[in-house]
């Protein structure tokens, strides 16, 4: 059946096999983006999935047998690709979603949100955070996202940002830290055990538990600060540890002195890193630590130096990955951080060179895309799992409409993507072969509901915050 004139008879199709852990899906005749560096971009190909996996990526799978019981999509005029990955994302703000636009700095941030906002959330207001963000994530085509949630009061407001991430579907990556300012049990990180055991087992494939950290004590004091005592807590739990804040020459040194412990590790991703010397991203290098960039954080709330560090990691050998940040300031979709990078990176290349015979060093659609998608699960530990259209990796990815007003014609897939698309050519996401966004609309969500709690939410936080100022 045909995408786009059989969608209707389509997803009843798969929903009549949902249940089904060994349902098959064969997707024909679309141009695929594997980002697989072996598989390349074929220019009409099928996919064929099986339970939660891709089994095959090849041209005219469907003349190979590859239909037998298999719900079959006839995708032609449309762009496969992989889910994109979200590394870094401070779900739980999400209702207060530009409350501050034309944020002035790092400060303003942490005084308006984590100072001021943070301390009046409760349990149920991380839920809905949380999951509104990892619901228009999966509208964005982002199939993972980590959720760097460093507001976790008490254990139910963990429990409950958890649980958001169930709800949705999404591939859920919940990196937890305690909060900076404000009243709070001071169960974090011992409280990690506990999560471990309830959450992150069998019967949540989709989630995987890391540890949250700060780079230095500069902002929120020793307690948040990586060093030995939180590596010690993440090797016990055998769990990744994912570090913020990581800017200038503090945390420049901090990472020497990692290095030298021998606690920077492939499992430590940095976040940021901008304005670090060149010792540091060289031990950052050696060490097989992986890096988030944040393009539009760093320049527009300007963190450091302002300037996504795109050359120095790729410099040292490093590929990023690449995180939405914070949605009280910033868009909360991988387009733009896509763009934003690609073009900032560009601006400079030429720049450095501009009135020299030298030739820019620019990045390309397909290093951004790459960035997006396989390197960015890379970088949060998932690169076995999900990134690629890789057989035997989960079946996390996007069915892309290339004969929309804004996509069409299609010359370059890749360069569609990147530079063509945005979340309405999404007609389809599918998370470990199921489905959670058809013919342009995310499943299983109950809008009106949705906006009133969202709404509700967002109307105690700030009710609740102003009271407090004024007491």
């Amino acid at each position: 059946m045909n995408l786009r004139r059989d969608a209707s008879a389509l997803i009843d199709a798969l929903n009549n096999r949902s249940a089904d852990p060994d349902r098959r899906i064969l997707i024909t005749g679309a141009t695929v983006i594997t980002m697989d560096p072996v598989l390349g971009v074929l220019a009409r190909a099928d996919v064929l999935i099986e339970g939660d996996a891709i089994r095959a990526v090849a041209p005219d799978l469907l003349s190979q047998g590859a239909a037998e019981n298999a719900v079959v999509i006839d995708a032609t005029g449309f762009i496969l690709s992989p889910g994109f990955v979200d590394t870094h994302r401070h779900a739980w703000e999400a209702q207060l979603r530009r409350l501050m636009p034309d944020v002035n700095d790092l400060g303003e941030y942490v005084m308006t949100t984590l100072a001021g906002l943070a301390p009046v959330y409760r349990p149920q207001d991380m839920y809905v955070g949380t999951r509104l963000a990892a619901l228009t994530a999966i509208d964005n085509g982002i199939t993972c996202m980590l959720d760097f949630s460093h507001n976790s009061r008490t254990p139910a407001h963990s429990d409950q940002a958890v649980q958001a991430l169930i709800d949705t579907g999404i591939r859920g990556v919940h990196a937890s830290m305690g909060p900076h300012f404000g009243d709070w049990d001071r169960q974090w990180p011992g409280d990690l055990a506990r999560l471990q055991a309830r959450y992150f087992t069998s019967d949540h494939p989709l989630l995987t538990l890391r540890l949250a950290a700060l780079a230095t004590d500069e902002i929120a004091g020793p307690e948040l600060a990586y060093g030995p005592q939180l590596a010690r807590s993440a090797a016990e739990l055998g769990i990744g540890v994912s570090i913020d804040a990581v800017f200038g020459a503090a945390s420049s040194a901090a990472i020497l002195r990692w290095a030298k412990e021998g606690l920077l590790t492939p499992q430590v991703t940095l976040i940021h890193c901008t304005g670090l010397t060149s010792q540091a991203w060289q031990a950052m290098a050696d060490t097989g630590s992986t890096v988030s960039l944040a393009p539009t954080s760093d320049a527009q709330i300007g963190l450091d130096s302002a300037i996504p560090a795109i050359d120095e990691a790729l410099s040292a050998g490093i590929r990023p990955g690449l995180g939405i940040d914070v949605e009280v300031a910033l868009a909360s979709d991988m387009f733009t951080q896509m763009r934003a990078l690609h073009t900032i990176q560009r601006m400079r290349a030429v720049n450095a060179v501009h009135g020299t015979p030298d030739q820019p060093d620019r990045i390309s659609t397909h290093d951004v895309l790459d960035f997006a998608t396989l390197h960015g699960a890379k970088a949060i530990g998932l690169g076995e799992t999900t990134g690629s259209l890789t057989p035997g990796k989960q079946a996390d990815l996007l069915i892309i409409d290339a004969e929309d007003i804004n996509t069409m014609p299609l010359n370059d897939a890749v360069g569609t993507v990147v530079l063509g698309s945005d979340s309405r050519n999404i007609a389809v996401v599918f998370i470990a072969g199921q489905v959670r966004k058809w013919n342009g609309k995310v499943l299983g969500v109950d809008l009106p509901a949705l906006r009133s709690a969202v709404t509700e939410s967002r109307d105690h936080v700030l009710g609740a915050e102003a009271a407090q100022a004024q007491s």
